[in-house]
C-alpha cells in the first residue's frame, strides 16, 4: 500500500508542482482584477460539479461497486457493469452540458450574483464558463477509467492526469497575445487539458483490459446497488463543495480581489489536501474494499489507521507553514507582475485561516473510506450535512468583518465539525478503535507542529531583517524556511516518535 501510496502522491506532487508554475503565470498575466475573478469563477463552476458527481460522489460509490463485482462474479460481469455504467453516465453528461449552455446566464444569476452590477464582467464570466464546462464531461469519463484502473491497482496514469490541466494552461497563456483575452487563453486551457487527459486514461485503460462500451441500461442487481450507493454519496460529497460555491456567491459582493484571494490561498491549501489526503485516500478505499470483501476485517481497520499515521506525518509541516509564515509563502511564490504584495497579504491570511481545517480537509477521505469499502455511503452524509450548516451559517455571520478570510476560517470550522462526527460514528459502529497508543501518537503529533511552527517563526523574524537588501530576498527566505523547517521537523519527529515507530510504520 505504501508503494502506491508514493505512486499517486508521487505523481500527484507533479501535478501541483506544475500547477505552482500555472498559478505564477495567472498571477502575473491575470493579477487579481474583474478579469480575474470571471475566469476563476468559470473555473469553480465545472470544478465544483467535478468534485461532486464525479471524483466525489461517482468514485465513492463506483470503485467499491466495481471491486465487489470484480472479486464476486469475474471479468465478464464487471466489464458489462462497466459498460452499462458508462452508457448511463454518458448520456447524463450530454444533458448536463447541453442544459448548462442553454442557460448559463440563468446559472450565472444564481451563483455569482455580484456580477449582475457590473454587465461587461457578467458576459465574460458567461462566455468563459461555457467554454470551461465541457471539461466535466471529459473528467466524468477520466474518473470511471481511473476507478476501474485502480481496482485493477493501476494508478499512475490517474494520478498524472491532472498534469496536462497546468501544461495545457501555461502554453494557452503563453499565446495569450492571440485570445482576445488572458481570461479567454486560460479557459480554452482548461478545455484542451480534459482532452488530454481523456486520451491518456483512454490508452492505458485499452490496454489493460478493454475501454467500456455502449450496452442497453439494465437494472440489474449490480447497478441498482450503485446507484443506491450514488444518491447518499452525491449528498456527502456535496458537502466541501457547497461551502466553495458558497464562498464563490459570498465573494462576488465583496471588493474585487475578493474571489483572487480565495482562489491562490486554496491553490496552496489544496497541496497538501492532493498530495497526501486524496492520494492516500485513493489508495486506501480500493484496499479496504478487497480486504472487506475477503472478510478481513481488522486488516481494513489496519489499513485505515496507518492511512490516519501517514497522513499526519506529511501534513504536519504544512499546517505550521501555512499558519505561521502564509505571507512570505504568498509573496515568493506569486508577489510579481500583475500581483501585488498587498495581493499576496490578503491572500495570505485567507490561506492561515484556511490552513486551521487542514487537517480534517487530509484526514477525511481517508476517514470516510471505511463505510464507503462497506457500501454504506449514508452514514457520512449526515455528518456532511451538518458540517455544511455550520460552514454556511458562519460566512454569513463573518463575511461583514473578515472579508473572505471569514469564509475560509467557515470552511474551516465546518470542515472540522464534519470530520469528528464521521469518526464519532466509525468508533460506535465499531469501524475503528482509537486506542490509547492512537491518542498518545496524536498528542505527539501536536507537540511536534509546535516545535516546528516556533522554528518557522524564528527563522522568519530573524531572516528578514537580515535579507531586506538582499535581492530575491522573499524566495531566499521561502528557502531558508524549507530547509530549517525540514531539520527541525525530521529531529522531532525521531525525538518523540523514534525509529522503531517509522520502521514500523513502513513496513506495516
Amino acid at each position: 500500500m505504501l508503494g502506491r501510496i508514493f505512486t499517486v502522491g508521487g505523481y500527484t506532487l507533479l501535478s501541483r508542482l506544475t500547477g505552482f508554475a500555472r498559478d505564477i503565470m495567472l498571477a502575473a498575466i491575470l493579477g487579481a482584477g474583474p478579469v480575474a475573478d470571471a475566469f476563476f469563477v468559470a473555473l469553480r463552476l465545472p470544478n465544483h460539479f467535478r468534485a461532486i458527481f464525479a471524483e466525489g460522489a461517482f468514485n465513492a460509490a463506483w470503485v467499491p461497486a466495481y471491486a465487489h463485482v470484480h472479486g464476486e462474479k469475474g471479468e465478464g460481469a464487471a466489464h458489462l457493469f462497466a459498460d452499462r455504467i458508462f452508457t448511463l453516465l454518458l448520456a447524463s453528461q450530454v444533458v448536463l452540458l447541453i442544459v448548462a449552455w442553454l442557460f448559463m446566464p440563468q446559472a450565472m444569476s444564481l451563483l455569482a450574483p455580484g456580477f449582475s452590477d457590473d454587465a461587461e464582467q457578467r458576459r465574460l464570466a458567461i462566455e468563459l464558463t461555457r467554454i470551461t464546462f465541457p471539461y466535466l464531461l471529459l473528467i466524468t469519463l477520466v474518473t470511471l477509467y481511473g476507478g476501474m484502473l485502480n481496482v485493477m491497482q493501476r494508478f499512475a496514469s490517474a494520478a498524472a492526469a491532472s498534469i496536462f490541466l497546468n501544461v495545457a494552461m501555461m502554453m494557452t497563456l503563453a499565446l495569450a497575445a492571440w485570445f482576445p483575452t488572458a481570461g479567454h487563453a486560460a479557459a480554452w486551457g482548461v478545455l484542451i487539458s480534459g482532452f488530454m487527459q481523456y486520451f491518456l486514461l483512454a490508452g492505458d485503460l485499452a490496454s489493460h483490459g478493454g475501454l467500456p462500451r455502449f450496452a442497453p441500461p439494465k437494472l440489474d442487481e449490480d447497478v441498482r446497488g450503485f446507484f443506491n450507493a450514488l444518491g447518499p454519496a452525491t449528498l456527502g460529497s456535496m458537502g466541501t463543495q457547497v461551502a466553495l460555491f458558497a464562498d464563490t456567491i459570498i465573494a462576488t459582493f465583496l471588493p474585487a480581489g475578493a474571489l483572487s484571494a480565495l482562489y491562490y490561498a486554496d491553490r496552496l491549501n489544496q497541496l497538501p489536501i492532493g498530495v497526501i489526503g486524496i492520494a492516500i485516500g485513493t489508495v486506501l478505499l480500493p484496499e479496504m474494499s478487497k480486504r472487506i470483501t475477503a472478510n478481513d476485517h481488522d486488516g481494513a481497520m489496519k489499513a485505515q489507521r496507518r492511512a490516519f499515521d501517514f497522513t499526519l506525518l506529511f501534513s504536519i509541516p504544512f499546517v505550521a507553514a501555512f499558519l505561521t509564515v502564509p505571507d512570505e509563502i504568498m509573496r515568493a511564490l506569486f508577489a510579481r507582475g500583475a500581483f501585488s504584495k498587498a495581493d499576496a497579504v490578503a491572500a495570505g491570511g485567507t490561506l492561515a485561516a484556511y490552513a486551521i481545517g487542514l487537517i480534517p480537509f487530509v484526514l477525511i477521505r481517508s476517514a470516510v473510506a471505511t463505510f464507503y469499502a462497506r457500501k454504506d455511503t449514508a452514514t457520512p452524509v449526515r455528518a456532511s450535512l451538518t458540517g455544511i450548516a455550520v460552514n454556511v451559517a458562519l460566512k454569513v455571520a463573518l463575511m461583514g468583518s473578515l472579508a473572505q478570510i471569514g469564509l475560509a476560517l467557515a470552511t474551516a470550522v465546518g470542515v472540522w465539525t464534519n470530520l469528528l462526527l464521521v469518526l464519532f460514528f466509525a468508533v460506535r459502529r465499531g469501524f475503528l478503535v482509537l486506542d490509547r497508543a492512537w491518542l498518545l501518537s496524536l498528542a505527539k503529533f501536536l507537540l511536534t507542529g509546535i516545535v516546528l511552527a516556533a522554528a518557522f517563526w524564528l527563522i522568519a523574524r530573524f531572516g528578514s531583517s537580515a535579507l531586506r537588501t538582499m535581492h530575491f530576498h522573499d524566495e531566499v527566505m521561502l528557502v531558508l524556511l524549507a530547509v530549517g523547517g525540514t531539520i527541525v521537523y525530521a529531529l522531532a519527529i525521531l525525538i518523540l516518535f523514534g525509529r522503531s515507530w517509522l520502521v514500523s510504520l513502513v513496513r506495516g
